[in-house]
This record gives C-alpha cells, sequence and structure tokens, in this order.
C-alpha cells in the first residue's frame, strides 16, 4: 500500500477507538439523572456573575426570578465593573418582574491573580453563605432557565448524592457560522471529557460546564472554592477537578431547558470565544500544541485528503480508507447535530469546522505569546504559573 493508504488505515483506527473506546462521548442521552423530590427541599443561593451583560439580561435574568422553586432561594447577581448599566438593569427587571428575591452588588476590580469572573463569584458565594444554604447555583449572566430547572438539579443532586450537578446549556444556534461551529464546539468538549466517565464515582475524569453548575455549600467550603482555582481561565474544568479532588460526586450532562442567549452570529465571535482559552487547555506547552495539531491532521483532515487524493491519483485503497474514517466520523457527529435540531448534511462538513478550531488553537497560542493571550472583555490574563500563590 501507498504511504497515503497507511495514513488513511491510521485514521481509521483512530476513529474506531473514539468510536468505541472514549466513553461513547459521541452519543446524546446523557441528561439530568433520576430524580425524587426530597421530603424537604434545602436552601439555595444563585450566584450569577456578570460584566456587561444588558443585551442578555432581559431574557435571562427574568427565568431566575421565576424559578418555581418549592424552598428558600435567592439570587445574587455580582456587577463585575459593567459599564452598560448592568446592575441598574438588574434591578429594573427585578422590580417589574418579582419572583426569587435579588441582591446585586460590586465586588470592585480584582486583585493580581484572580481572573474577574472567579473574583465574581467569590464576591456572591461569600455573600450567599450569610444565609447559609446548602446548594449554590453558579450560573452565567446569559443562561435562561425553564421554571422548574432549579428543582430539577436540586432534586437530582440530593437523589443521586452528587456534590455538583453541571448541565451543558443548549447553545444558540442561528446563523450560518453558529450552525457550523456551535454544535462541534460541544463535540469536541464531550470528546476531551466524556460525560459518562465524570459520572463514575471515584473515576479520574473531571469536568463542568460553567453556565449552570449546582454545587453543594459544603463541598465548595471543603474544595477552597474558588480562591484555590482564582486563576483559572477555564473555571468550570478547573472547579470540577478541585471537587473531585476532595473526593466529590460529579455528574455533567446535556441541557433540555438550559438555554444560552447570547448570540454569536459572526465567525469572529466565535473565533474569539474559542482562542481566548485553547491554549490555555494546552497548558501553554509547545509540545501539547504540536501534538494536538498532528492530532487533528490526522483524525479530522487525512480521511478527506485521502479520498480526494486517492480518486485523483489512482490510489483505491486509500480513497477507500479514508472514506470509511470519514464515515465514522460523520456518524459520530450525527447526534449531536439532532440535539441542535441541525440538518444531518452538515455531518460531512466536520473537518472543514475542525480546520477552523485547529486555526483557532494554534491562534490562541501565538496570542498568548505576543502577550493578548486568554482576553477577555477587557482584561488579559497571566498564565498560571505567573501567577503568584501569595494570598
Amino acid at each position: 500500500m501507498s504511504a497515503l493508504a497507511w495514513t488513511a488505515v491510521g485514521s481509521l483506527a483512530a476513529w474506531l477507538w473514539l468510536l468505541l473506546g472514549q466513553g461513547f462521548f459521541w452519543r446524546t442521552d446523557v441528561r439530568l439523572p433520576r430524580r425524587v423530590a426530597p421530603p424537604v427541599w434545602p436552601s439555595v443561593c444563585v450566584v450569577v456573575p456578570a460584566r456587561d451583560e444588558a443585551a442578555v439580561l432581559a431574557t435571562s435574568l427574568p427565568s431566575l426570578l421565576a424559578q418555581d422553586y418549592p424552598g428558600r432561594a435567592e439570587v445574587f447577581l455580582v456587577d463585575d465593573g459593567s459599564t452598560d448599566g448592568t446592575g441598574d438593569l438588574a434591578r429594573e427587571l427585578a422590580a417589574r418582574h418579582g419572583g426569587l428575591p435579588l441582591t446585586v452588588d460590586r465586588p470592585g476590580e480584582p486583585p493580581a491573580g484572580w481572573t474577574g469572573k472567579l473574583w465574581a463569584v467569590r464576591h456572591g458565594i461569600g455573600l450567599a453563605r450569610a444565609r447559609e444554604p446548602e446548594y449554590l447555583l453558579l450560573t452565567d449572566a446569559d443562561i435562561a432557565h425553564a421554571p422548574d430547572s432549579l428543582r430539577e438539579l436540586v432534586a437530582a443532586a440530593g437523589t443521586g448524592g452528587y456534590a455538583m450537578v453541571s448541565q451543558m446549556a443548549r447553545l444558540r444556534v442561528q446563523s450560518p457560522w453558529e450552525r457550523l461551529v456551535v454544535p462541534a464546539f460541544v463535540y469536541f468538549f464531550a470528546q476531551l471529557y466524556p460525560f459518562r466517565w465524570i459520572g463514575r464515582r471515584g473515576g479520574r475524569t473531571a469536568a463542568a460546564a460553567g453556565g449552570c453548575v449546582l454545587l453543594r455549600a459544603d463541598a465548595a467550603q471543603r474544595a477552597r472554592v474558588p480562591d484555590a482555582i482564582r486563576h483559572a481561565v477555564i473555571d468550570d474544568v478547573a472547579l470540577a477537578r478541585a471537587v473531585r479532588a476532595i473526593g466529590g460526586h460529579l455528574w455533567l450532562g446535556l441541557a433540555d431547558r438550559v438555554d444560552s442567549v447570547r448570540p454569536s452570529p459572526r465567525l469572529r465571535d466565535l473565533w474569539r470565544m474559542v482562542s481566548r482559552s485553547a491554549y490555555a487547555q494546552l497548558r501553554h506547552s509547545r509540545a501539547l500544541l504540536a501534538g494536538t495539531v498532528a492530532g487533528l491532521v490526522l483524525v479530522y483532515l487525512v480521511p478527506p485528503a485521502a479520498v480526494a487524493a486517492g480518486l485523483a491519483g489512482g490510489d483505491p485503497v486509500a480513497a477507500a480508507v479514508g472514506g470509511a474514517a470519514w464515515l465514522v466520523m460523520a456518524g459520530t457527529y450525527a447526534p449531536m447535530l439532532r440535539y441542535y435540531r441541525q440538518p444531518l448534511w452538515l455531518a460531512p462538513l466536520l473537518p472543514f469546522t475542525a480546520s477552523l478550531y485547529l486555526l483557532m488553537t494554534v491562534d490562541s497560542a501565538v496570542r498568548h505569546h505576543r502577550g493578548r493571550g486568554a482576553a477577555w472583555k477587557g482584561r488579559t490574563y497571566a498564565r498560571p504559573e505567573a501567577v503568584s500563590d501569595e494570598g
């Protein structure tokens, strides 16, 4: 066989392993586990860090205030230095819609060594602890919850004995670029962190979706959250690892009625979302970056290249093996497209989308080495190794 055919064989072997040996990451049936209503509903405090979120708050915040929760619950929105009137709008929405009690506060600028979001979360948890809640719901300002969302999360956590229950909110998919890029984002995340592995007791895989995290308050205190992860750019995964480290049982799955309302209609918006943290995911390692690029090329780009080159160059073996690998790839992507209610003809386009993610990852590394990495809403964060451990 030709070198191209052997390379295609390697890609097909990788896909067969991903299909069967990576926690069935491609399946989308991991939803909230079995839940039974407790005899007494525990108290919950909802913490919402918000920086310049006025554009989405009118949709998301009323859904939190309208939670149909049988126990005691209240919302703490922490205005992280917004300049667009986020805090004033939150107070206006609470006065207009009523519902759960709302407290709006500002913590001031984060000190050195803290990301803005985690500094806001710390402030919100500090306010919440005065109420002595049993659970904390950490949710982003762009997340809209169904009226029974909090009730279902608490019931699931109590029934399963989970220290943390997290749902991957259904992201907005309306523009052509969102249809092409967003389902793949969740697909790649599940490939890195298979949901079934996260839910295993005593397992090693730990991850969460930062938009919707229900956390036992005592687990947060024992894990020193968020202080222990104060510099984390990918804070949801860092949070899950901190809770796992104290023996906490985790659960992560796809949401049915928890949705992100943040629009990202342009490729530029999506590019910025991915590139700001992609290199941090690789621990700012050039070796891991090189390995990731090579892996993406082998797994996602070789199959269509082998088909095209094999057909053009009279190499039927390369074309057939590459086609088989491409077919498996598209088949594993189809369930995620169904979950996002997208047409299945997008599945064969996954190699193109993967090439975009490859370029986003390289761009993330370039930005980091130019001192512009991990930039978000006017702030740029240093790599963890550059942050002092004092305090």
